[in-house]
């Protein structure tokens, strides 16, 4: 068996290569990878009408339907929140509804809000960015609600439950609602804070609700998704009803969108149907319920 002897040379080439091997190895280790791009959000616009768009069993003014290009009759949805008393999950941005549409199973959205400052929706998604939601992310759908004055970035995770055993628009008992919901708790909901955080905050809540409201669509300038939701809500001092009247529309235009906002304003206002502020339907069940 013949040695192969060790050179100066061969010594200055294995160097040489644990030298490259290395050098490698550290700029692999100091480029970072590259960030997910911002996510791409949907707008809806939702404007407050007020009563004075109704008619006296509480659903829309012909008038305003003819305004807004509402042509459908009404479908009923019920739905209701999950939070805690203090409104733990809330307070982090974040609400639980579980939904139920004549006819379809039931809907669980795990929903995170990010606040909308001066209009700059760039920022909120930068924010959003930072936090974990961006375009990488195909489990959660952005989405813009551009209201009166006030606009809030969103970022909604949809699961289903069958509806097996419940007619029409028939919600469960709070007790089962909270179990469906809990057990599918996203990831992110899960350990928001801290490991189990969201887990143990959803575990720990009550439902607030439910409700059932009156929904009408049709299509309106550049939205082929247009719709009136009135929602009796329980009256502010715990007894009444009152009616919160939303008028929406969906686009995936920005531009669209801020067209269909002034527009919106703009009729609604010389029709003396304008609530000038932005009534928040999340918020009022939870408060009221």
């Amino acid at each position: 068996m013949s040695i192969t002897p060790i050179t100066p040379l061969t010594r200055r080439a294995a160097s040489t290569a644990l030298a490259l091997a290395a050098a490698v190895a550290l700029a692999a280790q100091a480029t970072p990878a590259s960030a997910a791009s911002n996510a791409v959000p949907t707008y809806e616009v939702k404007i407050n009408l007020t009563t004075a768009a109704l008619d006296s069993a509480h659903a829309p003014l012909a008038a305003v339907k003819s305004a807004f290009g509402i042509t459908g009759s009404a479908t009923a949805r019920s739905y209701a929140y999950y939070d805690t008393d203090a409104q733990g999950l809330g307070g982090q941005g974040w609400d639980v509804r579980l939904r139920h549409k004549s006819g379809k199973d039931f809907e669980e959205t795990y929903k995170k809000r990010f606040a909308v400052t001066g209009g700059d929706v760039d920022a909120a998604l930068d924010a959003a960015n930072a936090a974990g939601f961006d375009s990488s992310d195909d489990n959660y759908a952005a989405e813009v609600d551009w209201g009166y004055a006030k606009q809030t970035l969103s970022f909604s995770n949809e699961k289903s439950h069958s509806d097996s055993g419940y007619s029409g628009t028939a919600m469960p008992s709070g007790a089962t609602g909270l179990g469906w919901v809990a057990a599918d708790v996203p990831g992110k909901l899960a350990d928001w804070n801290s490991d189990g955080w969201g887990a143990g905050t959803l575990g720990a809540s009550r439902v607030h609700g439910p409700v059932t409201s009156a929904v009408y669509e049709g299509a309106w300038e550049s939205s082929d998704d247009a719709s009136i939701e009135v929602v009796p809500v329980v009256g502010a001092s715990g007894s009444g009803t009152e009616y919160v009247v939303e008028l929406s529309f969906k686009t995936d235009d920005p531009e669209d969108a801020a067209a269909l906002h002034a527009d919106a304003i703009s009729v609604a206002e010389a029709k003396g149907w304008l609530y000038k502020g932005d009534i928040l339907k999340t918020q009022t069940i939870l408060d009221r319920y």
